[in-house]
């Protein structure tokens, strides 16, 4: 049976763990990970190269079991759609599938990737992509980045920008576009081996359904949770996973993610979907970013809560983000609290820390 090193993943360690000539890959030295996946025993599977923590923002962290053709097939389908590998800047943890995935196209593409050195700044960003040497360059970014990195003539460097790990607003986005940067937003997860669908289609050879929830079917669905198999068996089926995200497919097959199932807000008997809220905020021109989170309400049960980071020198009242959502959404949609801050805080792996916000 193969040995579960847990360490800091680097391109050496993950080659080893692809070809099968290394241990397979724990990438974490967190002891709240660690007491979890107890990389000492036994691996339930012997071809597994990568046990990937899952983000643990709701609870108990959970480990994808991610074999080396999971994670080839998912690069190989990625370099597809992109129209070819390339060198990558590492902008993103690798203790995360998003970056562990810069990692694994890496080494089928035979690159080195730059890292990025310390807090994504526009200086440090632009340093790191000024060392990239290969003509096709990529970057994996979640939204809070790109929005940090909007004004950087450096975006306009790379062939593609994978945007994901959070729904990015469609202003943010449509930004980013209007300044001539080439992004490619990208839904996944660590169980199917990062980003399986970009800009609403799937990735090759992967499929999606929705009877509401999301269900992911491909070569890219990992084998289960590490030492969980009532877990495994609740979201897995073979080469299929069950997500805990409700979507929508128009009729040219392209998926509208709607938010997880256990984020709908239920205020006074109506159903309210925080990312729709966060959409119509970021329409706001005194909005820079925002995350809408419920909380315990005596009279409505559950309260809508709208947490913003407002742009340099604007303003926003309560009244005006909720008279702004009226002209958008129902009224029961609206938020009845409204949290200014300075930044959003954010989890590791650089999506919205939504526990903290609730509290």
């Amino acid at each position: 049976m193969r040995r579960l090193l847990a360490a800091t993943a680097t391109l050496e360690l993950v080659a080893g763990a692809l070809d099968g000539t290394g241990p397979a890959l724990l990438p974490t030295t967190e002891p709240r990970v660690l007491a979890a996946f107890r990389p000492d025993e036994p691996l339930e599977h012997e071809d597994v190269a990568v046990v990937v923590p899952t983000s643990g923002s709701t609870g108990e962290p959970k480990g994808a079991l991610l074999t080396a053709a999971n994670l080839t097939a998912s690069a190989w389908a990625s370099a597809q759609l992109l129209g070819g590998q390339g060198q990558w800047l590492l902008a993103i943890p690798s203790t995360h599938i998003g970056g562990l995935q810069v990692l694994v196209r890496s080494v089928l593409a035979g690159t080195e990737p730059v890292q990025l050195a310390g807090p994504t700044t526009v200086a440090s960003f632009e340093a790191a992509t000024a060392q990239l040497t290969d003509q096709r360059r990529y970057v994996s970014l979640v939204p809070t980045q790109l929005q940090r990195l909007l004004d950087s003539p450096a975006l306009l460097a790379y062939d593609a920008i994978l945007i994901g790990g959070a729904a990015a607003s469609p202003t943010l986005l449509a930004a980013a576009r209007d300044r001539g940067a080439r992004v490619v937003t990208t839904y996944g997860m660590s169980e199917t081996s990062g980003g399986c669908v970009y800009d609403g289609l799937p990735l090759p050879r992967v499929t999606v359904s929705v009877d509401p929830g999301i269900r992911v079917r491909g070569p890219v669905v990992g084998l289960g949770y590490r030492l969980r198999p009532d877990l495994t068996a609740t979201a897995f089926d073979g080469d299929c996973f069950t997500t805990a995200d409700n979507g929508a497919i128009d009729a040219g097959g392209r998926l509208t993610v709607l938010g997880r199932a256990d984020d709908v807000i239920v205020t006074g008997g109506e159903k309210v979907a925080p990312t729709a809220v966060e959409h119509a905020l970021a329409d706001h021109p005194a909005v820079a970013q925002v995350a809408v989170v419920g909380v315990p309400d005596d009279e409505w049960g559950m309260r809508v809560r709208a947490v913003v980071v407002l742009h340099a020198g604007a303003t926003l009242t309560l009244e005006q983000a909720r008279d702004h959502l009226a002209r958008i959404l129902p009224r029961p949609h609206a938020p009845r609290e409204l949290v200014v801050l300075e930044a959003l805080p954010l989890l590791g792996s650089g999506k919205i820390d939504r526990m903290r916000l609730a509290r």
